[in-house]
C-alpha cells in the first residue's frame, strides 16, 4: 500500500464521544464548480471503549436495501444505546448512488472491483483508497450491505471471503451465523471480486469484514427489509456494541464457485428462465433460452448449468446480451 495520503476529507472528528454528522468532501472539480467537492454523508455514534464497527452501503448505487436500513439506523442510534462506536455511511460510492446507478456516472468505476485504489485517482479509486487507509484502520470490523442491483435477485444472504486462516473464519462465521439471514455465501478467492474487493481490502487492513447480497430487483420489500435490520442489529449486539439479544435465525453455509456456479447467455436475445430461485439443479440442467423476436423463426439457443447446486440469484431484465449472467448457484459446503 502506497504512503500517499487520501485527499478525502472529514468534516466529524471520529475520535469524539457522542452523535455527529456531516460529509466526507472529495475534491471534484468541474465546469460548474471550479472548486467544489462531493459531499458524502458520514455519521459517527461513539460511546466509550468497545468494538468499533464501520457500516456501510451505496458500495453499487443501485443496492437499495442497505441505504434504506443505514439511513434508519443513522437516525436511531444514540450514543447511550452503544458502548464503543458505530460508523455510517450509506452511500459509500456517492455518484453512483446519488444516480441509482451500479457504478459511478462520472468515470464508470465500480467500487467494488478497485481496491485499494488510488489517492490520485479518478473519484471511485480515490473513495476505495480512503475507506481502505482511513475509514478501516479505524475500526475492528466492517460490514458492507449489498443486493442484487437492478439486473439481478438474490436469496437473502450474507457473503464472506473463505480465508485460509481459520482463526480468522472463525470470527467471520460468528458473525454470518449472528445475522442470521437465510444463507451465507462463502466466496473464494477466485471469484470475479479477487482482491479488488472491500472484503479483500479489510483482510488487508487487519479487520474481520462481511459483506451481504439481500434482494435486489432495484426494488425493496418490507421481508429483505426485516432480515436486514435484524441482521445488522443481530451483529451489534452479538459485538457489545448494542445491549440487545440477539434475534437468532439459522443460517445455511454455502460456497460459490466462479467456474460451475455461474451461469451465462452466449447470444443476444431475451431470455426464457426454466428455473426459479430455490431450485435444486444439476449439472447440464438446462436453465433455460434464448429467443430471438427479431429472427422469430430462429431456434432459440439453450443455456445450460456448468454445475450442482441451489439456484440463490437470478437475472430480472429478460433481454440479455452476450457474457450476461442469468442465474447464479452455491452449494452446502462442509467446514
Amino acid at each position: 500500500m502506497s504512503n500517499r495520503r487520501s485527499k478525502i476529507s472529514i468534516e466529524i472528528d471520529l475520535a469524539a464521544n457522542g452523535k455527529h454528522t456531516g460529509y466526507l468532501r472529495l475534491p471534484h472539480s468541474v465546469h460548474r464548480s471550479a472548486y467544489g467537492f462531493l459531499a458524502m454523508p458520514i455519521v459517527s455514534i461513539r460511546n466509550g471503549t468497545g468494538p468499533r464497527v464501520l457500516l456501510t452501503s451505496g458500495n453499487h448505487g443501485d443496492e437499495y436495501e442497505g441505504q434504506v436500513v443505514l439511513t434508519k439506523l443513522a437516525r436511531m442510534l444514540a450514543p447511550e444505546n452503544i458502548s464503543g462506536q458505530v460508523i455510517i455511511v450509506p452511500m459509500l460510492n456517492f455518484p453512483a448512488a446519488a444516480a441509482g446507478m451500479r457504478t459511478s456516472p462520472i468515470d464508470d468505476g465500480n467500487l467494488n472491483r478497485v481496491f485499494p485504489g488510488d489517492p490520485d485517482g479518478r473519484p471511485t479509486w480515490m473513495i476505495a483508497h480512503f475507506v481502505e487507509t482511513v475509514l478501516m484502520p479505524e475500526v475492528d470490523y466492517s460490514m458492507d450491505l449489498h443486493s442484487g442491483g437492478s439486473s439481478l435477485i438474490y436469496v437473502p444472504g450474507t457473503l464472506a471471503r473463505r480465508v485460509d486462516d481459520k482463526k480468522t473464519l472463525d470470527k467471520i462465521l460468528e458473525l454470518v451465523r449472528a445475522f442470521g439471514a437465510p444463507n451465507c455465501y462463502l466466496m473464494s478467492g477466485g471469484t470475479e471480486l479477487g482482491t479488488g474487493g472491500i472484503l479483500s481490502a479489510a483482510e488487508r487492513a487487519g479487520i474481520i469484514g462481511v459483506s451481504a447480497e439481500l434482494g435486489g430487483a432495484g426494488m425493496v420489500t418490507p421481508a429483505t427489509l426485516a432480515i436486514t435490520e435484524r441482521g445488522v442489529r443481530n451483529v451489534l449486539s452479538h459485538l457489545g456494541v448494542l445491549a440487545e439479544k440477539v434475534d437468532a435465525h439459522p443460517t445455511r453455509i454455502m460456497q460459490v464457485d466462479r467456474a460451475a456456479h455461474y451461469a451465462y447467455a452466449y447470444d443476444s436475445g431475451l431470455f426464457e428462465p426454466r428455473v426459479e430461485l430455490g431450485d435444486n439443479v444439476r449439472k447440464g440442467d438446462l436453465a433455460g433460452v434464448v429467443v430471438f423476436p427479431d429472427e422469430p423463426w430462429r431456434e432459440p439457443a439453450p443455456v445450460h448449468f456448468r454445475g450442482d447446486g441451489v439456484v440463490v440469484c437470478k437475472r430480472v431484465p429478460a433481454r440479455v446480451e452476450r457474457g450476461d449472467c442469468v442465474y447464479h448457484l452455491a452449494s452446502d459446503v462442509k467446514l
